[in-house]
């Protein structure tokens, strides 16, 4: 099984492997609580064309390089959600609390459709998930989400770096066209997702 490409202790840039999931997947079910005080669920979006469920953090420099982007996405596109899930250790990086989550939507830091924390981190493995920023475009096809894209959201491989190729907005275009996207994956990059002591999933062999 392929791993990780570690560059730091800290970043890892993601090739494929068998752990993550495959094109025509359905999304995993989840039930976390949201910025807003409500509890959602995969379902909630089902009126939604398409879905991008994207694991984030506060504190990762590539995450919040990424923050005006799924903004950008999240109140472009009406058929699309923008789902951001955090699922970081906050007892060792409190700037990646619950109540900072909230505090970043209520400045408008952060626009998504909803933003979740997944304390038990239990979604985040079910999902295959490695990395912030982690992106994960799903269609909607007859009421299930069906994996679409798994890879990153622009070509700035770097926080400083700007964009060229604003790619996720050309993927989504095309599932919400009701066409398959051709492109192969390109690996996100990003800090490494902090799993609690004993809470990394099997696939994770660093």
């Amino acid at each position: 099984m392929s791993v990780p490409l570690v560059d730091s202790p800290d970043m890892v840039s993601l090739d494929t492997a068998d752990h993550r999931l495959s094109r025509g997947d359905p999304a995993p079910e989840f039930e976390l609580p949201g910025t807003d005080g409500q509890t959602h669920r995969l379902d909630d979006f089902s009126d939604f064309r398409a879905l991008l469920v994207v694991f984030t953090c506060n504190h990762c420099p590539y995450a919040k390089a990424k923050f005006a982007e799924l903004n950008y996405l999240a109140d472009e596109y009406d058929d699309l959600a923008v789902v951001g899930i955090s699922a970081n250790d906050a007892a060792e990086y409190p700037d990646d609390s619950f109540e900072r989550m909230q505090e970043l939507v209520e400045e408008g830091t952060i626009d998504y459709d909803a933003y979740l924390y997944d304390e038990s981190q239990t979604v985040a493995a079910a999902y295959g998930a490695v990395c912030t920023p982690d992106p994960f475009l799903f269609a909607n096809e007859d009421g299930d989400f069906r994996l679409a894209y798994h890879g990153r959201i622009d070509d700035a491989l770097n926080p400083d770096d700007d964009p060229t190729e604003y790619e996720m907005r050309e993927y989504v275009e095309t599932v919400l066209a009701g066409e398959d996207i051709e492109a192969e994956d390109k690996p996100s990059r990003g800090c490494s997702i902090k799993w609690k002591d004993g809470n990394e999933p099997d696939y994770w062999d660093r």
